[in-house]
């Protein structure tokens, strides 16, 4: 066991020391970003190499039904799971000493799956590398801690802070309002901590009970696998403390919605320069064409970046989330926002995708648009001063609209993959289909005897 142990990294050892390992959970991100996989004991894990799982977990949909492919076919052949052991992560919320390794996943031919989010990510990427670029990004998370709630036809409520009372609402940046579950907060740093991650900064946002995160900038697939573990970190952190983490785009009524912010930087990977600035710092033609390509594709991938139909209840004017695809300076009316900064870290944030999105495909596609912006060097529109909100709705408002733009979008298939996109198609109408057979609150309460 001990080569094994040697190629971990830092914090993973530094977790482990003087402490015998039980078990190691080998797990992979489904298209909705469930971790999905195989637990087994650490004397196992050290006698194998790989292990397998059928390829239709990237079929099923996230109620559990399974979505219609039939160009891919029913056989359901295993794929190859092999451990990347650079993300080898404590568990610290378990009884007994656990890592979680995530998976590389190749078919039985050693092609790595294109239906795979991971996979989708690490092909971006690539294209970006093949024409000596290193994309660089920033997430920033939102989420909402929330009173455990067993009962799905009761509506979610604020938890209870230490105050007694529940957590109120329009309190950003409200030092207090952190400090009334400042328990669960302590353990998503200690988790963080074990788990060798940075967080930039945590701080009250201005819904009830709602938080954000910042996570350093860095390589795209890293900090997809980040909070990938982030997410159930901070589950783990909420359930210790009676309440209930969600990641859900809109979970409360009249709150707003949270969002999975991003920024992007482009650097030359033979210089090392930023290549949104010329030397002397002023913007290069290909910052105009970034942005240019994020608004000439973002509508079509948003079915990517909104992924349920409860995403679109997020996009509502004036609730702190864009409806639009203007570009401005320090400006947050508008969907794409360029912050201020110096010339080396000049960056693009994109305030479009939804907290629910799964963290490889939401980068995924933020960055694909990006390149096709610069692939196609098309300039943006001009930029937007003012209230953009004011501004008209220029994204689709349902799943039902995303999924024909992202099924015209033959630009942006292509650099997700066909595969993906299919797939991903397939599984998000299943999910559309089911959605609409369920009868909601207010129909029977407005429709049942006023028809």
């Amino acid at each position: 066991m001990a080569d094994w142990i040697d190629r971990l990294p830092d914090a993973a050892q530094r977790y482990l020391e003087g402490r015998r390992l039980d078990e190691v959970e080998c797990i992979v991100a489904d298209l909705s970003g469930i971790a999905r996989g195989k637990a087994m004991p650490a004397s196992k894990f050290a006698r194998q190499t790989h292990f397998y799982l059928p390829n239709s977990i990237f079929l099923q949909t996230i109620t559990g039904d399974w979505a219609d492919d039939a160009e891919s076919g029913y056989t359901e052949p295993d794929m190859v799971l092999t451990p990347d052991f650079s993300t080898a992560s404590a568990a610290p919320w378990t009884a007994d000493i656990t890592l979680q390794v995530i998976h590389d996943i190749h078919d039985q031919a050693g092609v790595p799956v294109p239906i795979a989010p991971r996979n989708v990510l690490k092909r971006v990427v690539a294209l970006y590398n093949e024409i000596g670029l290193d994309p660089i990004v920033a997430p920033e998370m939102e989420f909402f801690l929330v009173a455990r709630n067993i009962d799905p036809n009761q509506p979610i409520v604020p938890p209870m802070g230490r105050s007694g009372r529940r957590a109120a609402a329009r309190q950003a940046y409200s030092m207090s309002a952190v400090d009334e579950y400042g328990p669960v907060i302590d353990d998503i740093y200690d988790f963080a901590e074990a788990q060798g991650f940075e967080i930039d900064g945590i701080l009250q946002e201005g819904g009830a009970g709602q938080i954000e995160m910042n996570l350093r900038h860095g390589d795209p697939v890293l900090l997809a696998d980040e909070i990938f573990y982030f997410k159930r970190l901070i589950r783990e952190a909420a359930l210790r403390h009676d309440c209930f983490a969600t990641f859900m785009a809109k979970p409360i009524q009249d709150e707003p919605g949270s969002a999975m912010h991003i920024h992007h930087s482009v650097v030359d990977r033979a210089t090392g320069a930023n290549i949104f600035s010329n030397p002397d710092g002023t913007e290069t033609e290909r910052f105009g064409h970034f942005i240019g390509g994020m608004q000439n594709h973002l509508p079509s991938a948003i079915a990517v970046l909104a992924p349920y139909v409860n995403s679109y209840r997020r996009y509502v004017r004036d609730f702190a989330a864009p409806i639009n695809l203007e570009w401005g300076r320090d400006n947050r009316t508008t969907g794409l926002r360029v912050p201020i900064s110096g010339p080396d870290s000049r960056r693009v944030e994109n305030r479009l995708p939804g907290m629910d999105v799964n963290p490889y495909l939401g980068l995924a596609a933020s960055l694909a648009c990006g390149l096709l912006g610069l692939r196609e060097a098309q300039p943006p529109k001009a930029e937007f001063k003012g209230d953009a909100y004011a501004s008209g709705e220029e994204i689709p408002r349902s799943l039902f609209d995303a999924l024909d733009l992202f099924r015209t979008d033959e630009a942006l298939q292509e650099v997700l993959g066909r595969d993906f996109a299919r797939t991903y198609i397939a599984v998000k109408e299943n999910e559309n289909k089911e959605f609409l057979q369920v009868i909601s609150p207010w129909e029977r309460e407005h429709l049942l005897l006023n028809v």
